[in-house]
């Protein structure tokens, strides 16, 4: 039987015990204080419909009333994929980056401390293409000069190659 004609069932004293029952395992567990408790206790005591006593567990793990588990045929969404999934397989477009691989280019070598790197969002090189420069101008300048002929390589890389932005997008 449903209530007003909105698909929502209508429950009897068994389901409104049983809900209070469970929600007496979740408080004896930790997982309501004793407010929460009583408010919760007190909403299932008064509930008419399945959709009431739902609301009482959305935010609970099991166990749930079995009365509440989803009808048959009905199937939830899958849940949404956690952490990294496979690599995808090589020769995958990632479609085109915002960023140009001129201006990459470009800024890599005329601004030679990792400048175009910072502009593909590949800052890990262009920290260090960064403090190589900054470092080396202390001892007799070898570390610049290494971090002008990297970021110059670098450079013509950029220009030269299928380059890639640090979302894996193609750079245009």
């Amino acid at each position: 039987m449903t209530h007003g004609g909105s698909g929502e069932i209508r429950i009897g004293d068994n389901e409104r015990q049983s809900t209070i029952q469970l929600l007496g395992e979740h408080y004896a567990q930790g997982r309501l204080d004793l407010e929460e408790y009583e408010q919760r206790v007190s909403t299932a005591s008064y509930a008419r419909t399945t959709a009431e006593l739902a609301g009482l567990f959305a935010d609970l793990p099991a166990p749930h009333p079995p009365f509440l588990a989803p009808t048959p045929g009905f199937a939830p969404p899958p849940p949404p994929p956690t952490g990294f999934g496979p690599a995808p397989p090589p020769g995958y477009d990632f479609g085109l980056s915002d960023k140009t691989k001129v201006a990459a280019g470009l800024l890599q070598i005329f601004l030679p401390f990792g400048i175009g790197r910072f502009y593909t969002g590949h800052t890990n090189v262009a920290v260090i293409q960064l403090l190589l420069f900054w470092l080396g101008i202390l001892p007799c300048g070898l570390g610049t000069l290494a971090a002008v002929i990297w970021c110059l390589i670098d450079g013509i890389v950029l220009l030269s190659t299928e380059s890639t932005d640090s979302d894996g997008r193609r750079l245009r």
